[in-house]
């Protein structure tokens, strides 16, 4: 292999991946076929790409690839303890003890290096701090000695910042503020100016203002985006449907939540005289909208998806779009592609189309009033000439979600709080959401749509973007069923083979158990993220051998990617070499940063919900609840309650000393013998809440 383009780096990479171990520089020099003049040239592109950890240097001088290494990259979390986790996309998080930092702050992006197990946790000490974003912090103001300080809202960074008077912008106590890091004074202390006054931290909104503004989520849209909306009609023109099939005498309708505005998918439904369904699923056509390389676009790129929050949306494009021309709004015209199946009566798709449409929705109809239907309740007014077709939708979730179950589908079931805010934002009530007929039909509807597109780009060998969900670590399994024998459960189903059908019979073995809500959510916590990828890896939990997001245009901007990939493939035949090579260069970037953005958000909605959790239960201090526990720790017991509010009982609290059986996952009294395992159901008391910290304490009275 001689090398004569200058590539050196990238044949490097390909040499330490085509032998697959460790080598030294001759080896690599001799492998690479290389003249004299250029041994010095390879030593400085291995020199290079070592201290820029492009590839790992072992103890004894040799070289591997970094994804072969001792090496992981990822953002370091830092607990109010002083310990931290190294957070991996795609792999289970590594714990750093306080000592193994070295000098890494919350949020750093870091180089680890993995020790090996602790406790059963890999453990990992930092190498090498490669980003640290501090251009931007959120807090509360004050104004002592003539200087402005900053009260950090992430109380897990250890660093002070100073405002001089000059960089205040009105700024008073009490305000919440962003700031912008202008100079570091080394020891961790930083001056910043006052870009953005949020409001005073008694606002309504403001609390979770500021958490959106922590995670540099933006909540405007720029001039210039703007200004392209003023291009785009709030209307179908005639020229926009040329080239499309006009499905607007077909019946077609959508179903989503009460209060739903950005509305993306529509569906219909018939049967054919062989007896197999016909149905339709009708996506949004954003990207008609929504041109490649405008600033809609980069906006959308950036921001990834919309960020749902207790009172507010923050879209991924402006409401002109989501909420107007993009939404597949009850009688007006909207653009969509349409993806049309026929799945016979084993819930098996037998062929599909997908092709640029126009519909005309004829009802916007709510989960509420379609459960009413399927389950046989009664027909709410203005649907009943729709019941056949929602009857018959039913009918086919029921066979395609048989069907899913049967080849491995994981449904977890997992139940989600829903709190409800009054004008002022404050938390006045907390509910489990529903999740009946309705919200599966959609479900199972949507994952059969989003399985067809994946399958017809994949077996065209085109560049794409998957929704891929790994196999989970045999390990991680295998600790499951070991703290199900401590409990005294003993699961003899085959671990040889971790396959969706492995984790679905564990699912089926803890369900029936006291403690079935929280061993599905502990064997949900050991599956792998779901991310994105330019590769199709399958998702797991669906037990889909290729999978892709492509029904959610208007809030994932995956889908609106996917949208376009269809455009340029199917509709408009455009597969030249330099349209090939654009998308393979463009779309591992795309898959990274919308796989980076959906984590962002999920955090965002996570602390609000947190916080807004903490500010109910601040109303409810000296309350009796029931609960079952959650989780048990070297510090204490966590607690849920009915209402899906957690909070923890500290050791240090307890009338007598408990000590922590970490094996068993249990806190035994030491005088007592009182011994608490998961799931165990408590009666507690709320001793202490804060909405600032996000915590809430309890007493455990006893067990119920």
């Amino acid at each position: 292999m001689k090398v004569r383009d200058g590539k050196m780096k990238d044949k490097i990479i390909e040499v330490l991946n085509r032998k697959n171990k460790a080598l030294d520089v001759l080896e690599i020099f001799r492998l690479l076929e290389l003249n004299r003049n250029q041994y010095d040239e390879l030593v400085a592109n291995i020199t290079m790409m070592s201290n820029d950890y492009t590839i790992y240097k072992t103890n004894k001088g040799r070289y591997m690839t970094f994804e072969k290494s001792p090496l992981k990259k990822g953002k370091l979390i830092v607990n109010k303890k002083g310990f931290g986790f190294v957070d991996l996309v795609d792999e289970d998080d590594i714990y750093v003890d306080k000592k193994n930092l070295n000098g890494a702050i919350h949020n750093d992006t870091v180089i680890c290096e993995v020790l090996g197990k602790f406790k059963g946790k890999t453990e990992g000490r930092i190498v090498k701090v490669i980003d640290r974003k501090l251009d931007y912090l959120v807090g509360e103001f004050y104004l002592e000695n003539n200087l402005g300080h900053l009260i950090l809202d992430d109380d897990k960074l250890k660093i002070t910042i100073n405002i001089k008077k000059e960089d205040i912008n009105k700024a008073v106590d009490g305000h919440k503020v962003l700031v912008k890091i202008k100079e570091s004074l080394g020891n961790n202390i930083y001056y910043a100016e006052v870009v953005k006054v949020l409001g005073h931290k008694n606002d309504p909104g403001v609390d979770i203002l500021s958490i959106v503004y922590k995670y540099e989520i933006p909540d405007t849209f720029s001039k210039e985006v703007f200004d392209e909306l003023k291009n785009i009609p709030d209307h179908v023109l005639a020229k926009d449907k040329e080239n499309r099939k006009d499905l607007t005498k077909d019946v077609i309708f959508t179903i989503d939540g009460d209060d739903t505005k950005d509305i993306d998918d529509a569906i219909s439904i018939k049967k054919l005289d062989n007896g197999n369904y016909l149905l339709g699923v009708h996506i949004a056509d954003v990207s008609y909208y929504v041109k490649d390389g405008t600033y809609l676009d980069i906006n959308a790129m950036n921001r990834g998806c919309s960020c749902y929050l207790v009172d507010r949306v923050i879209p991924m494009i402006p409401h002109q779009l989501s909420n107007g021309i993009c939404s597949l709004n009850e009688g007006v015209e909207r653009l969509a592609v349409s993806c049309i199946m026929e799945i016979d009566n084993k819930g098996n798709t037998l062929k599909y189309d997908v092709f640029p449409s126009i519909i005309k929705s004829r009802k916007k109809m709510t989960y509420k009033n379609v459960n009413k239907i399927l389950d046989n309740e009664s027909c709410p007014s203005g649907y009943e000439e729709f019941k056949d077709d929602l009857l018959l939708m039913y009918e086919l979730s029921t066979i395609v979600r048989k069907n899913k179950l049967d080849r491995g589908y994981l449904d977890f079931d997992i139940d989600e709080a829903k709190i409800i805010v009054d004008e002022n934002c404050h938390p006045i009530d907390i509910k489990k959401r529903e999740r009946g007929k309705g919200e599966k039909l959609i479900e199972d509807f949507m994952i059969l749509a989003n399985e067809s597109v994946a399958s017809l780009i994949n077996n065209m060998d085109l560049p794409f973007i998957y929704r891929v969900h790994e196999v989970p670590d045999e390990d991680k399994i295998r600790e499951f069923v070991s703290y199900l024998s401590s409990l005294g459960y003993v699961y003899k189903g085959n671990l040889r083979d971790i396959t969706p059908k492995t984790v679905q019979d564990l699912l089926e073995f803890v369900k029936d158990k006291k403690e079935s809500y929280m061993l599905s959510s502990l064997l949900l916590r050991s599956m792998r993220k779901a991310v994105y990828k330019d590769i199709n890896l399958g998702h797991f939990g669906l037990a889909s051998k290729c999978y892709t997001h492509f029904t959610s245009p208007i809030r994932r901007y995956p889908d609106t990617t996917v949208h376009r990939l269809l455009h340029t493939y199917l509709f408009e035949h455009k597969l030249s070499n330099e349209v090939v090579n654009y998308w393979e260069n463009k779309l591992p970037m795309i898959a990274m940063v919308s796989s980076e953005c959906e984590r962002r958000a999920i955090d965002c909605e996570r602390e609000v919900d947190d916080m807004k959790k903490a500010e109910y239960m601040e109303d409810h201090i000296g309350e009796v609840y029931s609960g079952l526990i959650s989780g048990i720790t070297n510090f204490g017991i966590f607690i849920m309650l009915d209402n899906l509010v957690e909070g923890l009982t500290r050791f240090e609290d307890m009338k007598e000393y408990f000590k922590y059986d970490e094996k068993n996952m249990a806190a035994i009294g030491e005088k007592s013998k009182t011994k608490y395992t998961i799931g165990s159901k408590v009666n507690v008391k709320v001793i202490r809440a804060s909405k600032e910290d996000k915590q809430i304490d309890f007493e455990i009275l006893g067990s119920v």
